[in-house]
C-alpha cells in the first residue's frame, strides 16, 4: 500500500488535470431537447487499506562526545625527557607515551634498595639467633624486624615514585594534544597530553519532557550527520536523565555507537532519531488523503451503490502520526478502497472512476495475509 501512497507526491497541477478529465460529461450528456442533465464522473486512484507495522519517531540533535577524553598529568617532578608516541598516533592500553627525566629517583631508589637489602640480612641473622640459639634479646629482635619492615617500604615507595615518572595511556586511543615540550619542567599536577578514545562515541542530545516518558535505556536509535550524507549508524540509549533541564525543558540523554573508522569526530553535529511508538497490524494512510471536518478528520472510500461506483465518506479516528503517515484507529476497515488521488474533487456519492492500477488487489492482500 505504501508503493501506492507514493504517487501522493505528484504536483497539484496532476490533480487537476485528473480532475477536468474526470468531470467531463461521459454519461447521460445533455441532448438538444434537454430529456436529461449531464452526469458528473471523476477520475481517481484508489489503493486498498491493509494492516501494516508503525514506527513514531523523536527527531532530536545532539553533540558528539569521545567515550573517553583524558588530559593526564604530571604526578613527578622533572624535565620532559622525551616523548616516545608521535602526536596524533594512536596508543595501546598501559602504553608509555612520557618519560620525565628520573636520574634523581633511580638513584635514591638504588640506595634505598641497598638499605632493605641491609636491613633484611641484619633481620634474618637476628632471627636465627633468637629463635634457634635463644642468644640476644627480644627487644633487638624486633627493632630489626621492624627496621627491615621499614626499609622495604621506603624502597617500595621510591619505586612507584620511579614508575610515575612515564606517563602511561589509561585507556586504548588516540594522542591528541601535548601541553609541554621536551626540556620544560613539569611538577605534579602539570597537564602534560590528552587521549582521546572514539572507537566508540557519545551522543548527548535532549528530549522535550513530555515524550521523555516513553524513553529508556536500552532503546535503539539511529544517527545521522550532515556533513556525512547517506551515511546512518545505529546506536544505544546508555543513559536517561532523571531531572528537567530548566533551561530548555528536555532530560538530557547520551547514545553511544560504534566508531571503528575513527569517521565521526567530536563535537560533531548528530540528528538522533529515537522510536517512541512500534506498533504491528495498524492501519496506515497519508495524511494527504485525509480531510479536516468540524468533528474531526474524514477520508473517501470507492464503494459500488446501486450497480454504480461512486465516493463514500468515512469519518476516521486517528493516532500516532511520524512525517506524511498516520495510523487510523477506526472508520476505515481492511480492504477499503481507499481514494488516494482525487479525493479532493470529489464528496459523498460523488460518481468515480478508477484509472490506474492498484497496488494490490483485496483479494490477494488478504491471501497474503
Amino acid at each position: 500500500m505504501r508503493e501506492a501512497y507514493s504517487r501522493l507526491g505528484v504536483a497539484a497541477g496532476v490533480i487537476a488535470t485528473l480532475g477536468a478529465a474526470g468531470c467531463a460529461p461521459t454519461e447521460g450528456a445533455a441532448t438538444p431537447d434537454g430529456a436529461e442533465d449531464a452526469v458528473r464522473v471523476v477520475n481517481v486512484e484508489v489503493a486498498p487499506v491493509t494492516l501494516e507495522s508503525f514506527t513514531e519517531y523523536i527527531r532530536v540533535t545532539g553533540q558528539v562526545e569521545a567515550m573517553y577524553e583524558i588530559t593526564l598529568s604530571a604526578e613527578e617532578s622533572g624535565a620532559i625527557e622525551r616523548f616516545l608516541v608521535e602526536k596524533g598516533r594512536p596508543v595501546r592500553r598501559g602504553q608509555v607515551i612520557v618519560e620525565i627525566n628520573s636520574d634523581v629517583l633511580a638513584a635514591q631508589v638504588a640506595e634505598a634498595r641497598a638499605t632493605a637489602d641491609l636491613a633484611r640480612q641484619q633481620f634474618e641473622r637476628q632471627r636465627r639467633l633468637w629463635e634457634d640459639e635463644q642468644i640476644g634479646s627480644e627487644i633487638a629482635f624486633l627493632q630489626t624486624k621492624s627496621a627491615a619492615e621499614a626499609a622495604g617500604a621506603r624502597l617500595r615507595t621510591l619505586q612507584a615514585r620511579l614508575d610515575r615518572t612515564k606517563i602511561r595511556a589509561p585507556v586504548s586511543g588516540i594522542f591528541d594534544e601535548k601541553f609541554i615540550e621536551i626540556g620544560e619542567m613539569a611538577s605534579p599536577g602539570t597537564p602534560v597530553v590528552r587521549i582521546v578514545a572514539i572507537r566508540q562515541v557519545k551522543i548527548a542530545g535532549g528530549i522535550p519532557e513530555r515524550l521523555a516518558v516513553t524513553v529508556r535505556p536500552g532503546d535503539a536509535a539511529q544517527v545521522w550527520f550532515d556533513v556525512l550524507p547517506g551515511e546512518e549508524y545505529d546506536g544505544e540509549i546508555r543513559f536517561v536523565g532523571s531531572s528537567v533541564d530548566a533551561r530548555n525543558r528536555t532530560v538530557p540523554i547520551e547514545v553511544v555507537m560504534d566508531n571503528p573508522n575513527g569517521v565521526v569526530k567530536p563535537r560533531m553535529i548528530a540528528n538522533l532519531r529515537v522510536v517512541r511508538v512500534r506498533r504491528d497490524s495498524v492501519m496506515v494512510v497519508p495524511q494527504q488523503v485525509l480531510q479536516r471536518t468540524e468533528d474531526g478528520y474524514k477520508a473517501y472510500v470507492v464503494a459500488e451503490r446501486d450497480g454504480q461506483t461512486v465516493a463514500e465518506s468515512r469519518n476516521v479516528i486517528l493516532g500516532p502520526s511520524y512525517r506524511n503517515e498516520v495510523v487510523v484507529e477506526s472508520g476505515l476497515a481492511v480492504g477499503d478502497r481507499l481514494i488516494t488521488l482525487g479525493s479532493q474533487l470529489v464528496d459523498a456519492g460523488t460518481r468515480v472512476r478508477v484509472v490506474g492500477v492498484e497496488s494490490a488487489s483485496v483479494d490477494a492482500r488478504k491471501d497474503s495475509e
